[in-house]
């Protein structure tokens, strides 16, 4: 029986933003510009801190990678979603559904430590400002990206596995906009338990390996901040953490409130919605909240633009 299930499971059924057919086409446009927002603005990012030399240090290294992971999650959920409201066809293959699950899996466990990362950045920029060049080396920052990677491609993996190797029950409706580890485990027929038990322990372990480093990177800079004697250098040092607070505010509060609050708390619509804003709409402010208020990155845009513009211009001289 169970061989039979996972032989005739080829496709998934995903729930429905909206019921309401006269929305379909506001918030298929809504979405799209949302996510051609974050595609532009996280490729952007990308492409200034690979180009201009002037932001070839740790804080835009880690930047970069923040935004190839932004990029990541989004594009592994926002295209599929975005085709669905195009055709009106809510359906994801079986292996559709698997790799879309891995992917985003992937890159949400990797901008944990990658955050993490900047945090530690941050610290060290601020309270060994002396050692900052000799601790933050190149071989320490790959370090500290390569491994989020790894380990979130093997947990990931790992996960995968294990749901997709169990027996699905005829049932085939994803209570979800995407494919998620929870509503997956809740259509398996064959015992869930040790599924469960992996999930919880590796949630626990990246919250515990992630989070503390962040609290006490920021208590440690705090407490550097206030002995600070001048305004303008109390200033200067928040206003060097003040996009990555509040990233970190952003992120983690919208993880806590999907996944700490009671279950008595939980809706179908309130967790749709929350899932929306992290899977779409902090991919897009990242890079507003890291380059609107940064003089760096602007003047990296105005290079960039500037060198884009004249090799276009000496293009089209040598053409006409």
């Amino acid at each position: 029986m169970e061989t039979q299930n996972l032989t005739v499971l080829n496709e998934f059924i995903l729930m429905r933003i909206t019921d309401r057919p006269e929305l379909q086409a506001p918030l298929f446009g809504l979405f799209l510009v949302i996510y051609v927002i974050s595609a532009v603005g996280n490729l952007g990012l990308i492409t200034l801190t690979t180009m201009d030399s002037r932001l070839h240090t740790p804080m835009y290294f880690f930047l970069r990678h923040l935004a190839f992971t932004d990029l990541g999650y989004s594009t592994a959920v926002g295209p599929k979603m975005l085709v669905n409201f195009a055709v009106d066809q809510h359906t994801i293959s079986y292996n559709g559904c698997a790799t879309q699950l891995t992917f985003f899996g992937v890159f949400i466990t990797s901008e944990l430590f990658i955050l993490s990362a900047m945090a530690y950045d941050r610290y060290v920029a601020i309270c060994n400002p002396l050692l900052y060049t000799v601790v933050m080396s190149p071989r320490l920052c790959w370090v500290l990206v390569a491994i989020p990677y790894l380990y979130s491609v093997f947990l990931s993996l790992l996960v995968i596995i294990k749901i997709f190797t169990s027996s699905f029950c005829g049932y085939n409706v994803i209570r979800h906009f995407y494919c998620d580890c929870q509503p997956l485990i809740s259509l398996l027929c064959s015992d869930t338990h040790e599924i469960k038990l992996i999930i919880f322990i590796f949630s626990v372990f990246n919250l515990v390996s992630s989070l503390p480093v962040v609290l006490v990177s920021y208590l440690l800079i705090l407490g550097t901040v206030l002995r600070v004697n001048s305004v303008g250098g109390r200033h200067k040092a928040f206003s060097t953490c003040g996009s990555h607070l509040a990233v970190l505010v952003i992120f983690y509060g919208t993880l806590f409130f999907m996944y700490v609050q009671p279950k008595s708390g939980h809706s179908l619509d309130t967790d749709q919605m929350a899932s929306m804003f992290y899977t779409l709409i902090i991919p897009m402010l990242n890079p507003m909240i890291y380059s609107l208020r940064n003089k760096e990155v602007k003047g990296a845009l105005t290079r960039t633009w500037s060198m884009c513009a004249s090799t276009l211009f000496k293009i089209c001289c040598k053409i006409c």
